[in-house]
């Protein structure tokens, strides 16, 4: 598990956090015994767009290229002859699959997914936690930032 940790500062951002962090860095502090914690973690699912299965099938075979392109390069290293070819023709073939699973997968949906999304977690707040043989250090040298430093509390 670890040795005992105490917070050492609570956040709204993890900007703020990180600038502990880089402030008790600067300052020599062993910032290897150190962790930001984000706290009461919150799921967005950002909306980017409407998905058709034609998007959905052109979105597929970007991937599908991607993937085709590292089994041509992958081919192509053990081809004696034109390995140019070996790597185009990965790249079509991986497109074209790409494309067909894309629009299929769409259309299996049966309309229930109709947009593409970005999922990310944020959290409310940001504490900073380090190894309780190093807290105090590292309160004395937060003093001299001027940022707001909660009352001692062990984790």
């Amino acid at each position: 598990m670890g040795p005992p940790t105490m917070t050492i500062g609570s956040y709204p951002d993890y900007r703020t956090a990180q600038r502990v962090v880089d402030y008790l860095a600067d300052n020599r502090f062993p910032v290897e015994h150190t962790a930001i914690v984000g706290t009461d973690l919150t799921l967005v699912e950002t909306v980017l767009g409407r998905l058709s299965t034609g998007r959905a099938g052109l979105l597929g075979a970007g991937t599908g290229a991607w993937f085709g392109l590292f089994i041509g390069l992958l081919f192509g290293i053990f081809t004696a002859g034109n390995w140019l070819a070996v790597v185009l023709a990965g790249l079509v073939i991986g497109a074209i699959w790409g494309a067909v699973f894309g629009a299929v997968a769409h259309a299996m949906t049966g309309g229930r997914r109709d947009f593409t999304s970005a999922s990310s977690l944020r959290a409310n707040q940001y504490a900073v936690i380090v190894d309780q043989q190093y807290a105090e250090q590292a309160r004395q040298l937060l003093g001299r930032l001027h940022l707001q430093a909660p009352q001692r509390q062990p984790d």
